[in-house]
């Protein structure tokens, strides 16, 4: 039972995954971001390398790799991909004040890495949060979005400004 408009429901309205066998396999590329809002003396604690729990930025960039490679695990109609590369920046900016990330996922495969991407992003934010908590228990993770896809049917897109 797969004939249904929507791709992700059988004819009942049951969730289901999607059958990707006949999609071509193409370079598909996401790339997402997310920000971790906190004081600027949280701040200066992760950059002066100060908590107890260690090193943060690293920490968080390692999270988000293992994440993205995870990602059919925690999300459940995420089909298993082939990923061929993940990089997860993990920087400071006292502008916010805080720490912004940007995950760049990439792999050869008949569906895209947009979930990869977000969900790296996501839980590099969700590990400075652990990381950096003694230093300021309420710290934001805000602005999760896709940046950018590329590859597959719909080809390349970018967010639109203001999006």
């Amino acid at each position: 039972m797969t004939d249904s408009p929507l791709a992700h429901t059988d004819r009942s309205g049951h969730a289901r995954m999607v059958d990707v066998s006949q999609k071509a396999v193409t370079l598909r590329e996401a790339v997402a971001r997310a920000r971790v809002r906190m004081t600027n003396e949280a701040m200066h604690a992760i950059q002066a390398g100060d908590l107890p729990k260690g090193e943060v930025l690293a920490t968080a960039r390692i999270a988000g790799i293992q994440a993205a490679k995870r990602t059919s695990e925690l999300i459940p109609m995420c089909h298993p991909l082939p990923l061929t590369l993940v990089e997860v920046s993990v920087e400071t900016d006292s502008q916010l004040p805080g720490v912004r990330i940007e995950a760049l996922v990439r792999c050869e495969a008949r569906t895209g890495v947009e979930m990869e991407a977000l969900t790296a992003a996501s839980v590099a934010a969700l590990t400075v949060v652990d990381m950096a908590k003694s230093a300021d228990r309420w710290m934001t993770v805000e602005g999760v979005e896709l940046v950018r896809k590329e590859g597959g049917k719909s080809g390349a897109l970018e967010r639109p400004a203001g999006r």
